[in-house]
């Protein structure tokens, strides 16, 4: 099972990671070194919510086969019980649940910010290897404003333009160079121009002044060497588990920022609940479906389809729902409960019937 499960997480978790980096990064990220900040701020978050449903569908696949092959024939007659027989995957359910809230209540928070960090280097062109020659990009709040003709490499950029204005100089500057050299510090970028002019007009003046530089250095805000630049917001999903907890007292009173702290509890503390729920489910669903001896093996396998839907639908719930009105929050901690008390009621409901069966064999031997 736990093969199995660690086989299902990977045809889900990879497809799903890579969709998601080639949905919101732009060929340029590969070139700018976003890829792998980006992989790592994804992965812990679809990990957890993927997690349940690995372990739902493997253990289902793996009792489904188990009654094809009439293992489970073999079991009961060793006068085992159900909860005995489902006892393995139980086990393997909690420790997946474990490992799940690890994901999402530490390791998720911690590094989910990344992601939105390469978003946001990306929608404000934020790392000079994605910029396009060409186009005009504005820094600074728009006091400058950066043009170049062509890459002549990775770092060096041709024919460039720079317009930009000077608070403390109260002097508006018109910059041309034949080469510019983006150099990455530890904090941001410095862009080298060389052979250039420098045309400068003071607030009020008619009179432009023009200087020849053979060198000359501007400081930009963007990705240095040492990691991405900081952003100036930071979502609830980002908070550790004790300020997530704390965040509660001041969401209270903004209706959308309750609604996406509700959201993001849910996901947290209810979604990795779903691996015992999902095996619980699955468990029970083909112990009851499947004839033990390997008969209506076609039913069993087809209970397998079940699991996915009722994950999917949650995960709707908690994203959506949820969001529009918190109170969903009880809803779906509710169809989380209840599938774990179907499935433990499945399971529960097998065991009884082959206590009913052991008892009746004697009486229908003497017949």
């Amino acid at each position: 099972m736990l093969i199995g499960a660690f086989v299902v997480q990977t045809a889900l978790t990879i497809p799903v990671v890579l969709s998601a980096l080639f949905h919101q990064l732009p060929p340029a990220a590969m070139r700018g070194g976003l890829i792998g900040p980006a992989l790592i701020g994804t992965m812990p978050t679809v990990t957890y919510i993927a997690l349940p449903m690995a372990f739902g569908v493997a253990a289902a696949l793996e009792f489904s086969r188990m009654a094809a092959d009439g293992m489970i024939a073999v079991l009961y007659s060793l006068r085992l019980s159900a909860w005995s027989i489902a006892r393995p995957a139980i086990i393997c359910a909690i420790g997946a649940t474990l490992f799940g809230y690890l994901l999402s209540c530490w390791i998720a928070p911690r590094y989910v910010g990344t992601m939105h960090d390469v978003l946001n280097v990306i929608r404000h062109s934020l790392n000079h290897r994605m910029l396009e020659p060409g186009q005009f990009y504005s820094f600074d709040d728009g006091k400058r404003t950066v043009y170049f003709e062509r890459w002549d490499t990775p770092d060096i950029a041709s024919n460039v333009f720079i317009r930009q204005y000077s608070e403390e100089k109260k002097t508006e500057e018109t910059i041309t160079a034949s080469k510019a050299e983006f150099r990455r510090n530890d904090a941001n970028v410095v862009m080298v121009l060389s052979h250039g002019q420098i045309q400068s007009r003071p607030d009020g003046g008619e009179h432009v002044r023009v200087s020849d530089f053979d060198e000359y250095a501007i400081s930009l805000p963007m990705q240095g060497a040492k990691g991405l630049p900081p952003r100036s917001w930071k979502g609830v999903f980002e908070l550790s588990m004790f300020d997530f907890i704390g965040y509660l007292k001041f969401a209270v009173y903004d209706p959308r920022i309750f609604g996406e702290w509700a959201s993001e509890a849910v996901k947290r503390f209810a979604i990795p609940l779903l691996a015992l729920a999902h095996t619980l489910l699955g468990v029970g669903l083909v112990l009851n479906v499947a004839s033990a001896t390997g008969r209506r093996s076609i039913a069993a396998s087809a209970v397998i389809a079940v699991l996915p839907a009722v994950h999917i639908g949650i995960l709707v719930a908690a994203e959506a729902l949820v969001r529009v009105n918190p109170l969903f929050a009880i809803f779906v901690t509710a169809l989380i409960l209840g599938e774990i008390a179907i499935g433990a009621w499945l399971i529960q409901r097998q065991q009884r019937g082959r206590i009913v069966e052991r008892a009746s064999a004697p009486t229908l031997a003497r017949a």
